[in-house]
């Protein structure tokens, strides 16, 4: 009898561990966040950074990393079907109009506040960019996570050839070296076009022209912007005739034609980020449009890397400008982690994690980071962007930025690379696709 009841408390105790063991396996597997992002170079950099989180609080982390050119669709639809796949998301700055309208992400101010997270420690830019709805305001949607721009990388081995020097001052009587001005940009890319260099022929630069997502809009605007061109009305919101296809704006496009014409290699009519990096990285372009946050690939990269490359910001015509690339990082709204959510948003906001975050190849925002002696110094694409952040305007963030930015690929890609119509034709189609859309939306009164 007493056996059986050894047997009993040994059966029972048994029992009881592997009631434990299952409860406690099923709440590891409740501490699991899903962050979702772009696939790219600091997706992979963000995956080490974050093992640190799990060291210190346990909760373990998943990725849903999506390419590019599905990134917006894919992430669009999740929030629109009010999915539970992101617990965090990273999204693009353009659709902080619509996730903050529509309920997507949730509102952070509250939280904010409560653990002394202060949207002045970041880079102005980037919590306006990133984080604010409606503009102007001090309503916060997202933390600012990777900052960005559209810059310019170049062969800094072939500026410094001295028969290419001497060659290059003969004709246009100043110094090969990174531009200053559209004008100067010019220049340099009919230089090199069709030139023969180590044997191989090459061509002036790679431009964003990409019709498909956002490509070409990515890039046509730093050319609109440094023209001078404003969307609308400065002193009355949605007033966009004589802006957005003003004089300044219809310049800026004819510019940029001129660069696709010129200067481009063959077939570069569908190019966006990878078209760009493979055009550079093979060796075909003497300069490259693309945002800055591959500059860190690039400056490893064996075959243009290290004193091969050298990097500037966007030239000037008018102004100085440059477009807004980069994500804020945000709660889901329709996630059931939202507490564990915000416990990373805290841990990533703290200015020892941001550093960390810059080292190992992000963009940090957080003026602790950016302001400490030496940052300029830090990488060799640093100065580039402290000095591209200082001057970045972005697209529309409205909640109907997609319909937005459908008609602006369509209208600039027409002329750009198509060669349909005229610059004023182009921006005078393009007044009028945005009306009906603000019409729509209530924005523009009939």
């Amino acid at each position: 009898m007493k056996r059986m009841t050894q047997r009993a408390t040994l059966g029972a105790a048994l029992f009881a561990a592997l009631a434990l063991a299952t409860t406690s396996a099923a709440q590891a597997q409740t501490k699991q966040l899903t962050l979702c992002w772009a696939a790219w170079d600091p997706a992979n950099a963000l995956v080490e950074l974050s093992k640190d989180f799990t060291a210190q609080t346990g909760v373990q982390m998943k990725y849903e990393f999506v390419p590019w050119p599905n990134f917006a669709q894919r992430m669009l639809n999740e929030l629109n079907s009010k999915g539970k796949l992101c617990d965090l998301l990273i999204g693009d700055s353009q659709w902080i109009g619509s996730a903050a309208t529509e309920g997507h992400y949730i509102k952070l101010n509250e939280f904010f506040d409560k653990n002394g997270i202060k949207m002045g420690d970041f880079m102005p830019a980037t919590v306006e960019g990133y984080s604010t709805w409606p503009k102007g305001t001090k309503n916060y949607w997202a933390l600012p996570a990777m900052g960005d721009a559209v810059a310019f990388t170049y062969r800094k081995d072939w500026f410094a050839r001295p028969e290419l020097q001497a060659e290059f001052k003969s004709k246009y009587n100043r110094e090969l070296a990174p531009p200053t001005t559209w004008d100067e940009f010019k220049q340099i890319g009919q230089f090199f076009q069709n030139r023969t260099i180590d044997g191989k022929k090459v061509y002036g630069a790679a431009l964003y022209t990409e019709r498909g997502s956002e490509g070409i809009t990515m890039g046509v605007t730093n050319v609109l912007y440094a023209h001078g061109m404003q969307y609308d009305n400065p002193k009355k919101p949605y007033d966009m005739k004589g802006f957005i296809n003003g004089p300044e704006a219809v310049a800026g496009l004819k510019f940029y034609k001129e660069l696709f014409d010129c200067c481009t290699p063959p077939g570069h009519s569908n190019a966006y980020m990878t078209e760009d990096l493979d055009s550079y990285k093979s060796g075909q372009v003497a300069m490259q449009m693309n945002f800055i946050a591959f500059f860190p690939g690039i400056a490893k990269d064996p075959n243009v890397g290290g004193e091969k490359t050298g990097f500037f910001t966007m030239p000037k015509a008018k102004i100085a400008a440059a477009q807004l690339g980069g994500q804020g990082i945000s709660v889901v709204k329709y996630s059931d982690k939202k507490d564990l959510a915000l416990e990373y948003i805290k841990w990533f906001a703290q200015p020892a994690v941001q550093q960390k975050w810059w080292d190992a190849g992000g963009f940090s925002c957080h003026n602790a980071v950016l302001s400490k002696p030496g940052f300029e110094k830090s990488t060799s694409y640093a100065p580039v962007f402290l000095d591209s952040m200082k001057i970045v305007k972005d697209f529309w963030q409205e909640p109907s930025y997609a319909q937005l930015l459908l008609a602006m690929q369509k209208r600039t890609h027409d002329y750009v690379v198509a060669g349909k119509g005229t610059p004023q034709e182009a921006m005078d189609g393009l007044l009028k696709d945005w009306t009906e859309v603000f019409k729509e939306d209530g924005k523009i009164k009939p």
